[in-house]
């Protein structure tokens, strides 16, 4: 039995395939004109589906980056059908092809399509909201790939037809859409979907209301998911004026778009750019002049404006009054005193006041009771009366559970001036207590249920890690739908950040192998010295915080997750950061320690270049595209000197950085089995830094070359070949010389 099918090797993981099966790239200058308004030679509609502007049918209809094409009666933008648009909200709905892979029983051959769909540089983006990634089949593992993500589920049917209509799993699955995705590509685990289902497997990252899932879908043989969508699904993009921000927008008013009176700018979602929107009161398009047109509030049939009274509608808004020898009274027309005897009409009006009254406080009363039993149910849902009983069966345990309000208000009710940063697992904002203690407060995005069961167990273990270089947990709030973590504040930024930003300074090779030893000595912490062994899951540069003395710090454990017990254990999400992503996670679903190994290794190789993981330039060797695959290549070569930092190559220290290269080089072995433990990593990133610091060494060469006879027979007595002594061997010779 033969499959035919592309290998996912080493660097399948990495985003550099995009390059090279690219979809329509959606152009859009950042800082150009707005653009023309449409004109009476401008098309309004193409076959049945109406263009509203910004968007037109060619340049010269349209602002920059929103002109269309009209084929077949059909509006496209590149090579995407525009399905409808809707301007106040700024998402319009395209069609986007489906990714299969399909066994043929008679050739005994797999077949793989691929979509790929990319926006790079464009004021489009995919809507993280309305879209999911769907995948359907039986034992298919599948990932959406994009320049930041690598995230996919595996779909399962248990050697059965799957018989339930939701996506939950069994014959179908579906994962989560990061923000600001701007391009990705489909692809198929060939090595997990070894199985002869002489079907079809699909993968799409489609509108998450369009999916209605059958499990005909996953008959022997069935192409109904293709077909029923005619091979292409709905996917909700989200769109922005520009990339420039409300305050610059409006400062030149020949290239603001929000031309329409009764109009306001508002900032996107995805800064820099922004939107127009109709005051309240308003509704239309304010794109063009008086598009924003007054709401009748008197005939909106969705709304009871003034009960037994007269509404009058007014710019904007509307006024109640009542008929004539009536007066409004609590919101209500009643009959004028004549009408009444006096003592009547006071019983009434008191009689009405205190209904009121009694009708708004009850409301409160449930509302809040309502909101209380809500904050109870996601307490307990969260573990938090097992994480209560055990905190007070621990002594000496620092951890808090913060209530909501607490954290509000630490943050200034979430303010968008307070975020440090956002990720793949949730936003991080930073806070102040009332104890005047800084803190970084981490709301996260998801949680799936069998977290949502352990979580109160997990955060009591990850609160009890006590590592200089591990970011502390301080506490977490658990009456919130999705938990918020509090961790303390590292103030200095990030590794990523210090190696490159632009910072334009110098970072010395004693800076880095210090930065570099720290991290590794946290992770085997985590690995191996914790009361139960945690994997981080998601190690890179950008998780690796700095204090004021460049000290590590690890951070972020959003994919973390406790060591499994049972090597039989999977997930059925991937996800994790490209560039940094296990290979040999990719294909088994299995996250273990030496996945982390392979995450350090790829840290280790920014560390020494000073490269980013990825090489987005179009331009660029697809070898040069990933970092990895360069330095590997460059190993291979004997060329290390070509892709090593000039900071630091010049330093007169190419042992070490050899040594460091090596150890590297075993991080990121393609089979985990053959990689170091953290432990081994930490063992020689020490020896390094100790050698490269011995005072001793031009003072007493006796004792040096009687200090190396003693480490060459510890090294013979614990297996540790002679040659990962002799960088220390060459380093103290050098120094007896007067080098």
């Amino acid at each position: 039995m033969k499959f035919e099918y592309p290998r996912l090797v080493h660097s399948a993981h990495l985003f550099l395939c995009l390059s090279s099966v690219c979809g329509i790239i959606l152009l859009a200058t950042a800082q150009a004109p707005a653009g023309p308004r449409p004109g009476p030679g401008c098309q309004a509609k193409c076959g049945d589906v109406d263009i509203p502007f910004p968007f037109g049918i060619g340049k010269e209809c349209a602002l920059d980056g929103f002109h269309l094409m009209c084929n077949d009666s059909k509006p496209f933008k590149g090579d995407f059908e525009v399905v409808n648009f809707n301007v106040p909200d700024g998402k319009i709905r395209v069609k986007t092809a489906i990714s299969s892979q399909c066994y043929n029983t008679t050739t005994n051959v797999m077949h793989y399509s691929d979509a790929s769909s990319i926006f790079t540089d464009s004021v489009f983006w995919v809507s993280e909201k309305e879209n999911k990634i769907i995948v359907i089949g039986c034992n298919t593992l599948a990932y959406m790939i994009s320049s930041s993500y690598v995230i996919g589920c595996v779909s399962t049917c248990a050697d059965k037809t799957p018989e339930s209509l939701t996506c939950s799993g069994a014959g179908c699955c579906q994962a989560d859409v990061p923000k600001d995705i701007r391009e990705y590509r489909a692809l198929f685990n060939t090595d997990y979907n070894t199985t002869t289902y002489s079907g079809c497997a699909y993968m799409a990252l489609m509108e998450e209301a369009a999916l209605n899932f059958d499990p005909s879908f996953v008959t022997s043989g069935s192409t109904k998911f293709s077909d029923k969508n005619n091979g292409k699904v709905p996917v909700v993009l989200n769109w922005k004026i520009q990339n420039i921000t409300c305050d610059v927008a409006t400062k030149n008013t020949s290239t603001y778009a929000c031309v329409s009176s009764n109009s306001a700018c508002l900032n996107s979602t995805n800064e820099p750019g922004y939107l127009c929107k109709c005051l309240d009161g308003y509704r239309g398009n304010p794109y063009i002049t008086d598009g924003c047109q007054d709401i009748d509030e008197c005939h909106d049939e969705n709304a009871d404006r003034c009960r037994f009274g007269l509404c009058e509608n007014t710019p904007g808004n509307y006024t109640c009054s009542c008929y004539p020898g009536n007066y409004l009274m609590g919101g209500v027309c009643v009959p004028a005193a004549s009408s009444f005897p006096e003592k009547t009409i006071a019983g009434t009006t008191v009689g009405l006041v205190i209904f009121v009254i009694a009708v708004a406080c009850a409301c409160l009363i449930r509302e809040r009771r309502k909101l209380q039993n809500m904050k109870q149910n996601y307490f307990r849902q969260h573990g938090g009366l097992i994480l209560f009983e055990e905190m007070k069966s621990k002594q000496g345990v620092t951890f808090k559970i913060f209530t909501e309000e607490e954290l509000q208000q630490a943050t200034n009710r979430f303010s968008e001036q307070q975020v440090l940063g956002q990720g793949g697992h949730g936003t991080v904002y930073k806070g102040l207590l009332k104890s005047d203690v800084e803190v970084a407060v981490k709301r996260c995005t998801t949680i799936d249920e069998q977290q949502k069961k352990e979580f109160g167990r997990e955060m009591l273990i990850l609160s009890q890690i006590n590592h200089k270089n591990v970011v502390k947990l301080l506490g977490c709030c658990l009456e919130v739908q999705i938990p918020m973590l509090v961790y303390e504040f590292v103030p200095n930024g990030t590794l990523f950040d210090l190696i490159h930003g632009n910072h334009g300074g110098h970072i010395s090779f004693d800076t880095r192998l210090a930065i570099a030893h720290e991290s590794a000595d946290a992770l085997a912490y985590l690995h191996s010295s914790a009361s139960t062994p945690i994997i981080h899951g998601d190690v890179k540069s950008s998780n690796i915080l700095l204090d004021s003395d460049h000290g590590a710090k690890v951070s972020d454990f959003g994919a973390s997750i406790l060591a499994p017990t049972d090597k039989s254990q999977f997930v059925t999400i991937v996800q994790g950061t490209c560039g940094y992503l296990d290979p040999e996670y990719m294909q088994t679903c299995l996250l273990t320690d030496k996945s982390d190994v392979y995450s350090f290794g790829v840290v280790l190789l920014e560390l020494l270049t000073g490269k980013k993981p990825f090489n987005f330039n179009p331009d660029a060797p697809e070898h040069e595209k990933s970092l990895s695959m360069m330095f590997m290549c460059a190993m291979k070569e004997n060329k290390l000197e070509e892709v090593l930092d000039d900071q630091i190559k010049n330093e007169g220290n190419m042992e070490f950085l050899e040594e460091i290269a090596e150890l590297a080089k075993q991080c990121l072995d393609i089979c985990g089995e053959n990689r170091p433990s953290m432990k081994e990593v930490v063992e020689k990133l020490d020896r390094v830094r100790k050698v490269m610091q011995h005072p001793w060494a031009q003072q007493n060469p006796e004792e040096t070359e009687s200090l190396l006879g003693e480490r060459s027979n510890m090294a013979s007595s614990t297996g540790i070949s002679a040659e990962s002594f002799s960088i220390e061997i060459k380093t103290i010779m050098g120094m007896q010389s007067g080098r």
